[in-house]
């Protein structure tokens, strides 16, 4: 081992000490601040990461429809034109809107998805979200209602909810001598994806009790579709619009179009997080700076005798550089230790705040998500590893530069 390392690690842990209190401090601090980037880069990383899932399980990747919101009348021409682009596994037609709801004395107003039995299940796997009750018992005079839903209403498996169509209240207010009666529909399940928005106010039935209630005809508001595993988005987004018919209006949109705006927000707090909580490192660094700037002053003479044996400035200062590098490694891996086992218990965690404070379904309410999600992304791990580590080494030219500047007949006078 080169001598600069060697002395640069007694210096560290010198012989008799297990763990010498200033490289304890310095480890620690470095330590504490790489677990905090981690946990919260992992934290509002799970947030994009499980809008993306949510997005993807419950309507696909790439949604198709008309660009002003209008409808598209001839579905059945369409669903062969875009199945045929490559990478397209599978397409269902839909329509959505508000209607209102009831059962006894109870009222909703819940957005209600009309889906297309046949295809539906190419695209979004629902039977995986229902429960109780089976996606295989939605017929036009039935409907499955989401969790949260349900329990606003009382109604349960079996029980019968009134459906009112937007035409009812519409002929209702011009007092037409004709309107839409309201129909009555059976509940054959419950469905909870794990989000609260889609879970608290979601109604499914069939795509033509959704035509009839909106007197759509035959014409959807557009269509889900789901690309094959790694197929990229942008990609097939633009074979779309090629191949999709002009003067029609539709256009597709990739799940990440279709919530640009909420995306950019969550990237941007996540980058002004990291911003933000990087500064705990670099104070970190500074602590180190100063303690080494005392182990030079400190260990004056025996910088001196190092010159005086033949050491070269540039060695000593290596020596001093290569202990910040040291306690920015170390300090990084335990970060990271303690980080990522934060994370695995940050759910446990939550929940004893949120029940201590008796405040869970504000938890629910802000963040819509029934847990606090996490993904650790390989990108952000690794730009966390390099700056702390980089900020760390740097920490020490500092007082590698001072040390090498010191002149060994000079510093063998120091008293």
């Amino acid at each position: 081992m080169p001598w600069p390392l060697y002395l640069a690690l007694k210096q560290l842990f010198p012989t008799g000490r297990r763990f010498p209190f200033f490289t304890f401090i310095s480890v620690t601090g470095v330590a504490l601040g790489v677990a905090l980037l981690i946990v919260v880069m992992s934290v509002m990383g799970g947030f994009g990461y499980e809008i993306h899932r949510m997005i993807t399980d419950t309507q696909g990747e790439v949604q198709v429809k008309v660009s002003d919101g209008g409808v598209v009348e001839n579905p059945a021409d369409l669903i062969p034109v875009i199945a045929a682009v490559p990478g397209v596994v599978g397409v269902t037609p839909y329509a959505v809107g508000l209607s209102g709801l009831m059962y006894g004395e109870k009222a909703s107003f819940p957005q209600i998805l009309g889906i297309d039995l046949k295809r539906v299940e190419s695209v979004v796997q629902l039977n995986r979200f229902i429960r109780p009750g089976s996606l295989d018992d939605l017929d036009d005079d039935t409907v499955i209602l989401s969790v949260q839903l349900a329990s606003s209403l009382g109604a349960r498996l079996g029980d019968k909810v009134v459906l009112y169509s937007p035409l009812f209240f519409k002929d209702a207010m011009k007092k037409n001598d004709e309107v839409m009666l309201p129909r009555e529909l059976r509940v054959v399940g419950v469905f909870e994806v794990g989000h609260q928005q889609l879970d608290s106010n979601t109604a499914i039935v069939t795509l033509r009790r959704m035509q009839d209630l909106y007197g759509l005809g035959h014409a959807v508001h557009g269509f889900n579709v789901r690309l094959a595993p790694g197929a990229d988005v942008d990609a097939a987004v633009a074979r779309f619009n090629a191949a999709l018919p002009l003067g029609t209006g539709l256009k597709a949109y990739s799940w990440m179009d279709s919530f640009n705006d909420f995306l950019w927000v969550l990237q941007m707090e996540k980058n002004m997080f990291f911003f933000l909580l990087l500064f705990i490192v670099i104070v970190a660094a500074f602590s180190v700076t100063s303690s080494l700037l005392i182990s030079v002053v400190r260990k004056t003479r025996e910088i001196g005798l190092l010159g005086a044996l033949g050491g070269r400035p540039r060695d000593v200062a290596i020596c001093f550089c290569a202990q910040g590098l040291f306690i920015g490694t170390v300090g990084t891996v335990l970060g990271l230790a303690l980080g990522l086992g934060v994370l695995a218990v940050r759910n446990d965690l939550i929940h004893t705040l949120t029940h201590l404070t008796q405040r869970e379904d504000v938890f629910q309410k802000f963040y819509q998500l029934s847990q606090l999600p996490a993904h650790t992304a390989g990108a952000d791990v690794a730009k966390i590893v390099v700056f702390t580590i980089v900020i760390s080494t740097l920490a020490g030219v500092i007082p590698a530069w001072r040390a090498s500047k010191l002149k060994p007949v000079e510093a063998l006078r120091s008293e």
